[in-house]
């Protein structure tokens, strides 16, 4: 180790899947989480619940097909509720889960990191992009 090396391994993190490490469910969730309107559509249901339409408009950009899908596989994972009013036509309104609740306060962690980080993960990148390419 170098002088300078700072001992950033915590003991709380372990790697899953490994031969002598049982599966986490780690995967199971970067998984939804690399998926592009998952965060957004956690922060929305997060202030309440919201009818399709209403989160439709809120998360701008997301076709109707990457919404659907996106409430359906947070709805499989256990995260969001979907209720349906019998009208015509039905009014269907999701919300949070308790588990979709303690995920979104996870996901806000990460979000809070990110806004503290971003300034020097930014100057990391200029910095190399700078150095000159070895081959």
């Amino acid at each position: 180790m170098f002088d300078t090396h700072i001992d950033v391994r915590s003991p709380d993190l372990a790697p899953c899947g490994s031969p002598d490490h049982e599966d986490c469910g780690l995967r199971m969730i970067l998984d939804r989480l690399g998926e592009q309107w998952t965060v957004m559509t956690l922060a929305e249901l997060a202030t309440g619940p919201r009818r399709y339409r209403e989160l439709e408009r809120a998360l701008q950009g997301i076709s109707q097909r990457m919404m659907t899908l996106t409430l359906r596989r947070l709805e499989r994972d256990g995260h969001v509720l979907r209720h349906v009013e019998p009208t015509i036509p039905p009014s269907v309104t999701y919300e949070l889960s308790p588990l979709g609740q303690s995920f979104a306060s996870q996901v806000a962690a990460l979000v809070a990191w990110s806004r503290q980080s971003k300034t020097q993960i930014e100057a990391a990148r200029t910095a190399f992009d700078a150095k000159p390419r070895q081959t």
